[in-house]
C-alpha cells in the first residue's frame, strides 16, 4: 500500500482501511502468542501501513483546518 492511493480515498474510506489493518494486527498478535504465526515479517508491514493510513488521515484534517 502506497501513501500516494491512500491520498485518493476519502476520510471514511481512510477509516475503514484502518479498522481492517487493526483487526489485522490483532489477529497476527494472537497467531503469534499461541505460536501459530507462519510469517513474522507481516507482523511489521501491518504495523507500517497503520502509520501510513494515520499519516495520510492527519494530513488531510491539518490541510482542512489550513484552509
Amino acid at each position: 500500500m502506497k501513501a500516494s492511493e491512500l491520498k485518493q480515498k476519502s476520510r471514511a474510506e481512510l477509516q475503514d482501511e484502518l479498522l481492517v489493518l487493526r483487526k489485522e494486527q490483532f489477529n497476527l498478535r494472537m497467531q503469534q502468542a499461541t505460536g501459530q504465526l507462519a510469517r513474522p515479517d507481516q507482523f511489521n508491514k501491518v504495523r507500517k501501513n497503520i502509520a501510513r493510513v494515520k499519516t495520510v488521515m492527519r494530513q488531510i484534517e491539518k490541510a482542512g483546518e489550513q484552509s
